[in-house]
């Protein structure tokens, strides 16, 4: 009985810790869409948009570009990977949890 008491109680710290990212802050930045890949500038010929798809395709990450900065944004759901696929090369406003340069992220819409 006490096995199961522990094992019960391990997971529910387990999924208790696992919605939260230590050390983030949640943030909202707005900046252009591209790939981790290529940063903040793109290798491939084209425009943005199609070096950012083909990296993407190739397995990259998005990225976005705010001012100097790149960050890696990491996806969890479709939709957001949906939207940023339309926003490639375009600018976004994304809102997430901010580790270094890294967002993991909640929502997705484009700039006005």
């Amino acid at each position: 009985m006490k096995l199961g008491t522990s094992v019960v109680l391990a997971l529910m710290v387990a999924f208790g810790l696992g919605g939260t990212t230590l050390g983030a802050e949640e943030m909202t930045l707005t900046g252009a869409v591209g790939d981790a890949n290529c940063g903040l500038t793109h290798q491939m010929p084209g425009t943005s948009a199609s070096c950012t798809l083909m990296c993407i395709k190739e397995g990259s990450d998005f990225s976005l570009t705010v001012d100097d900065t790149s960050y890696t944004l990491k996806t969890a759901s479709d939709e957001a990977h949906a939207q940023l696929l339309e926003l490639a090369g375009k600018n976004a406003t994304i809102t997430g949890d901010v580790t270094g340069t890294t967002i993991a992220v909640a929502s997705v819409k484009a700039a006005g």
